[in-house]
């Protein structure tokens, strides 16, 4: 008899710069992948290129549901999605749009919340009931874990780390504001302060990068009693040792307090299949919160 333990759930991933698709089973383990750029005139076309992932996938046999890992910002329970660094896509009904194609139940939440799901199921925050986890890429995103339980907030963007204010004179942000994190430490911020890709950045850019991280890991370390950052992305995995290095130095130095004293910030346990692993765990997550079944 199929149960739904031991069908694999189909994961999505939407970023700024790929669209990428998996099955993972029940240990975590992906067992296919299927990656593209993101491209696309319009939202349709986008969707279109998603499905050009999915439906290979789809073909290969049952599939549990589907779960899916998104930038953000959306809306609550993430039938709308708006990713800042996504101009296609504003208020779009991603959720209901892979349901009516696939037939299957589907699950989204965002990148970062996804990613502290994944981290905290068979990754670098196993075990822990506090922690923090970090997406620092294209964009700049994070997910909260407190007391054992994922937050979501009023309309489930809890976490959003990457509009922390680090430099107030900093360069202005895709929110409106000055300063953010993720206008100063995103790849795209990056590519603009240097006029080289981040993977060409020097040592004093990787450092300074890390710099910025530690500054807004140490607020919501000294806000909400974590003690544990989890770090992945392109930008952070890429920039390596200088990088977590300088975010360890800057954490130290900003969380003297008895119960923040001793904070650890590092790189995230699932490397590369984070964010599938995580958008796997997104399903997981709401199937045990809501007994979601097994879609058509």
């Amino acid at each position: 008899m199929t149960t739904i333990a031991s069908l694999p759930v189909l994961a999505v991933d939407v970023g700024g710069t790929k669209l990428e698709a998996g099955l993972v089973d029940a240990d975590g383990c992906i067992l296919g992948r299927r990656r593209a750029a993101t491209t696309g005139d319009d939202g349709d076309a986008l969707f279109e290129q998603l499905m050009g992932l999915v439906e290979p996938l789809m073909a290969e046999g049952p599939v549990a549901g589907i779960g899916v890992g998104c930038g953000g910002p959306m809306s609550n329970g993430g039938s709308l999605v708006s990713p800042l660094n996504i101009g296609q896509w504003r208020d779009f009904p991603l959720a209901d749009r892979l349901a009516e194609r696939t037939g299957s139940a589907v699950v989204v939440d965002n990148d970062a919340k996804a990613l502290a799901l994944g981290e905290g199921w068979c990754g670098a925050a196993v075990g822990e009931r506090n922690f923090l986890a970090m997406v620092v890429s294209t964009g700049v995103g994070g997910g909260l874990v407190l007391d054992g339980r994922l937050l979501d907030g009023a309309a489930g963007n809890a976490g959003h780390v990457g509009h922390v204010v680090v430099d107030p004179d900093g360069p202005r942000c895709a929110c409106g504001n000055r300063g953010c994190l993720e206008a100063v430490a995103s790849g795209p911020a990056i590519q603009l302060l240097t006029g080289a890709p981040p993977a060409e950045a020097s040592p004093e850019v990787r450092r300074r990068t890390g710099d910025l991280v530690g500054r807004a890991v140490a607020t919501v370390v000294n806000l909400l009693d974590v003690r544990l950052a989890v770090v992945a992305g392109s930008v952070a995995l890429g920039f390596g040792t200088p990088f977590f290095e300088a975010a360890q130095r800057r954490l130290d130095l900003e969380c003297g307090l008895e119960f923040t004293r001793g904070a650890r910030i590092v790189p995230a346990g699932l490397g590369a299949d984070g964010p599938l692993v995580g958008a796997a765990a997104v399903w997981h997550h709401a199937r045990r919160l809501t007994g979601l079944a097994v879609g058509a």
